[in-house]
């Protein structure tokens, strides 16, 4: 019998640790720009939104809403077979930005845009914990 590879672990960019390390103590941590106000994803050395290089990480509320969504059917890697199918998502957080998640903690088939979501944290192993989303309770 083979054993099924383990999943693909991420590997932080230089820019994006403090990202990293949020997750790993379960917040959702996005970089703030100090000069506009502005959060942003994906982690970057400059603020998207006015080219300032003066910001910090802040935890932000971890609450959003599926902007776009698409269902895997189909393994593409093996380290997945036991997920499929499932969800890949475009979520839009309370503070603006967009992030590529999974969600989580239901059918596939009952997922749709504008559902409220918040965030949850999937542990890997000790060093790495993965954000992801799953419907908001309540």
């Amino acid at each position: 019998m083979t054993e099924t590879p383990a999943k693909p672990k991420p590997r932080p960019a230089p820019e994006s640790l403090p990202y990293w390390q949020a997750a790993k103590e379960h917040r959702l941590a996005l970089p703030k720009c100090e000069d506009c106000a502005q959060f942003w994803f994906p982690p970057s050395r400059t603020c998207p939104h006015c080219l300032s290089t003066n910001f910090s990480f802040q935890t932000v509320s971890g609450r959003g809403k599926v902007f776009s969504f698409v269902t895997f059917h189909r393994v593409y890697r093996p380290a997945f077979a036991g997920d499929v199918p499932y969800v890949v998502a475009l979520v839009e957080l309370e503070e603006g930005p967009r992030v590529l998640t999974n969600i989580l903690g239901m059918s596939h088939e009952d997922v749709c845009c504008e559902m409220p979501v918040e965030v949850v944290f999937d542990d890997y192993d000790e060093d790495i914990s993965v954000p992801k989303f799953r419907p908001l309770a309540g």
